[in-house]
């Protein structure tokens, strides 16, 4: 499975306005430092994002990005459908003379395998994904110990 960057670096944006926001906008350039991502990327995704009514963006010189709903409202589907349909869209593949094998195929692997993706991507939040990193984050490093 390929996910492009976009959807990628879509879903390190929301997880960093996620932790970062505390009830306030959070700046492209704040996530572009934390995050090692360039601005101007992140300039053509985040609106995308908007679009799809993910995220809300604030006007002026304090001015930046907020989530539109609570982090446990917003599932990885509606992230990645935003961004990239093709990634949890249907699955198509190229006719052939005999297509008995092909239908096969579809209805035994790949449409079970795209509707468990679809399926899991419906119960991943933002919530889940930005927890799972701000636990990773503020774990305490085991000591080093040098001879």
């Amino acid at each position: 499975m390929k996910i492009s960057s976009k959807v990628e670096c879509g879903i390190i944006s929301l997880v960093d306005i996620c932790i970062y926001s505390n009830n306030s906008v959070v700046t492209v350039i704040n996530i572009s430092a934390r995050q090692h991502i360039s601005a101007k990327y992140l300039e053509q995704i985040l609106p995308q994002l908007r679009q799809a009514d993910i995220i809300r963006s604030v006007k002026g010189a304090k001015g930046g990005y907020i989530l539109t709903r609570p982090p446990e409202n917003i599932t990885l589907r509606d992230v990645i459908n935003a961004l990239d349909k093709s990634v949890l869209g249907e699955v198509s593949f190229d006719s052939r003379e005999d297509s008995l094998i092909d239908d096969v195929l579809s209805e035994c692997l790949w449409s079970r395998m795209n509707d468990y993706l679809r399926s899991f991507a419906e119960n991943v939040t933002l919530r889940d994904i930005a927890d799972r990193y701000d636990k990773l984050v503020s774990a305490p490093s085991e000591p080093m110990y040098y001879i």
